[in-house]
């Protein structure tokens, strides 16, 4: 069935709010969208030995954070509830970097960026910051669906239970160091929607916010891993189809979803641009694509932004 230029399903499982058959079975309804997209304030002056990349802040942003801490043997630190993992720049004896960002759902406001170094024990200094978080601004949509769509039944819970489990299997563990290296890269040769962030309302209601991006990738389109890591989970899902998911690191993962075939194994190291297998319309969706996630300590990102990160030559 042909219904627009992309077909997609909402991300589901990674959402709070559960909403199942909806997008698979509306996505080809009239719906109302609202663009908000505004340009940013003028990006914040940084000074001192704390700076992030992007200076601006937003929720579902990617964070570069850079440490220059002379004679630290250590570097740690806390945001938004979320460890901070620094590790240090080669050659380096004084900067410090962690990957870090907001989630898509952190509300705009105040937050403290808690950073401290450590120096000859027992001495630490604390290099903590407040950083403001301003809204996205991400589209909203709405469309009015059966009640019927709204919630599963008792054989789609079930398998969906099953997803929910071996996803939480996967996310138990994450490497403690950097197993990324350089810039991402993107997952397919295949132009990228501007879906990341929807918010998506049925009947009135606010049922999901898309925690992905979709690209209009055809089915057969090879999959790449955006970066070097290992294999998590690679398996068909109840939303997302046939799916992998990498761990690249100190709570950083990659997930690719909807895949027509899956070409690698859990437990498997993979290396930046290595086949993952290809692209299809497996799962809940209305048509072919691939959808790509970023998730950081459970937090969801934009991925857009994560390839607009310059993280050449930090390891």
């Amino acid at each position: 069935m042909m219904c627009g230029p992309v077909r997609y399903a909402q991300d589901m499982a990674f959402s709070p709010r559960l909403c199942t058959a909806i997008l698979c079975a509306a996505s080809c309804l009239p719906a109302q969208t609202h663009s908000s997209h505004h340009p940013p304030a003028q990006t914040p002056r940084q000074t001192g030995p704390v700076t992030l990349t992007p200076a601006f802040v937003e929720s579902g942003s990617p964070e570069l954070i850079r440490v220059e801490a002379p004679n630290a043997e250590k570097v740690e630190g806390e945001w938004l509830t979320h460890k901070l993992e620094f590790f240090r720049a080669p050659g380096s004896k004084t900067v410090w970097y962690a990957l870090a960002g907001v989630d898509v759902e952190v509300p705009p406001g105040p937050s403290k960026l808690t950073i401290s170094a450590r120096l000859n024990a027992p001495q630490t200094q604390d290099l903590s910051r407040d950083i403001e978080i301003h809204a996205a601004h991400y589209r909203t949509s709405s469309l009015t669906v059966p009640p019927k769509f709204v919630e599963p039944g008792p054989e789609e819970k079930e398998l969906i239970e099953e997803s929910v489990k071996a996803k939480e299997r996967a996310f138990k563990t994450s490497a403690d160091k950097p197993l990324w290296s350089g810039t991402f890269l993107a997952p397919v040769k295949a132009q990228a929607t501007d879906s990341f962030g929807t918010r998506r309302m049925l009947n009135g209601k606010l049922a999901t916010i898309h925690k992905g991006t979709d690209f209009r990738a055809a089915i057969g389109t090879p999959v790449l891993a955006g970066n070097a890591g290992t294999v998590i989970l690679a398996q068909p899902l109840y939303y997302e189809g046939n799916c992998v998911m990498i761990d690249h690191g100190q709570g950083l993962a990659s997930i690719s979803m909807h895949l027509s075939r899956i070409d690698v194994k859990p437990g498997q190291q993979v290396t930046r641009g290595q086949q993952l297998g290809l692209s299809g319309a497996t799962g809940r969706v209305t048509g072919p694509h691939l959808h790509w996630a970023i998730r950081w300590q459970g937090a969801m990102l934009d991925p857009a932004k994560l390839l607009r990160l310059n993280l050449s030559n930090l390891h």
